[in-house]
């Protein structure tokens, strides 16, 4: 198992390759482990938000968590996402991914019924008791409606509940708030889901990204990691303006649609979403394709097959 609390650098939030009945697509999970792990990445993330793990049923999650692992071949750590809605699924599911032989959970809070801080405090706590991995907190309260506050996050962090966090909340001042109410806990990694943000996060001392633009142009955001480790800013900021002006263009459609369709044009894995989810359209897609061709993102032949 690898040691994720020394964990740094680009983990990208995979997609889940899906057919047009939505099974999902072993062979292109393999393609798109390849692409990812040949741009120097230093992690992989399944089953998070951009992964669709809250759309698909536990099967689709246990033949994507296999198949990552598989390519992965133990190269680098997997830390894969857990979306439940109740202590009890979450635990189940923690069990099951520790099974498969993922490194670590990503877990967000349960999501329907809005919680105060101490009953998320409660659930980390309850569930860090028997976990067989360590935790990662997964802050994305756009989807799950409920921030875990500053103050939590150190608590859990110094109590040793959790290992790190994913911040995906948009949120800077969040983000430095954690930063700064975490300093003192060794080893403790925070991780922004945010790539538009990753330059000032690391700034401000964040251990890298679990990103989704990572699926697309892997190698950009691992340069600009890079960039920073050798305190080129006038190169990290560059390169940052760079990678906005792709995420903007993977922003169109039901989220990750234009993460799919750009996959698609590369030759990497179709561009189905779980259902009901519609792929991106044609016009946006073949706009998409457009830009890709431009910033020298398409390989020179395809590769699905």
């Amino acid at each position: 198992m690898h040691d994720v609390g020394a964990l740094t650098g680009v983990v990208p939030a995979l997609v889940t390759p899906l057919t047009e009945e939505g099974v999902v697509d072993e062979p292109a999970v393999g393609r798109l482990v390849e692409h990812v792990m040949a741009a120097g990445v230093t992690g992989l993330s399944p089953l998070g938000s951009t992964g669709e793990g809250a759309s698909l049923d536990e099967r689709a999650r246990r033949t994507m968590l296999r198949a990552v692992i598989a390519a992965a071949g133990g190269r680098v750590p997997v830390i894969c996402g857990v979306v439940q809605t109740s202590l009890a699924g979450a635990r189940a599911e923690v069990e099951a991914i520790a099974a498969l032989g993922a490194d670590a959970a990503l877990v967000a809070p349960p999501f329907y019924y809005l919680a105060d801080q101490a009953t998320v405090l409660a659930f980390y706590r309850k569930l860090a008791e028997s976990s067989p991995v360590p935790i990662f907190l997964y802050n994305i309260p756009q989807y799950t409606k409920i921030v875990s506050e500053p103050e939590t996050v150190a608590a859990l962090a110094r109590e040793g509940s959790i290992k790190g966090i994913k911040d995906s909340s948009r949120d800077y001042e969040y983000f430095e708030r954690v930063c700064g109410t975490t300093r003192d806990v060794p080893r403790f990694r925070i991780f922004t889901g945010s790539d538009t943000m990753l330059v000032a996060s690391l700034a401000m001392g964040g251990a890298g990204t679990i990103c989704g633009a990572a699926n697309v142009a892997p190698g950009w955001v691992v340069r600009i990691y890079a960039d920073v480790a050798r305190g080129d800013w006038l190169a990290a900021r560059e390169h940052q303006d760079e990678l906005i002006d792709l995420i903007m263009r993977l922003r169109g459609g039901v989220f990750p649609a234009a993460i799919k369709a750009a996959l698609e044009v590369q030759g990497i894995c179709s561009a189905w979403p779980a259902r009901p989810v519609a792929p991106l359209d044609a016009r946006t897609k073949e706009g998409l394709a457009d830009r890709l061709a431009a910033w020298g993102l398409l390989p020179t032949a395809p590769r699905l097959s």
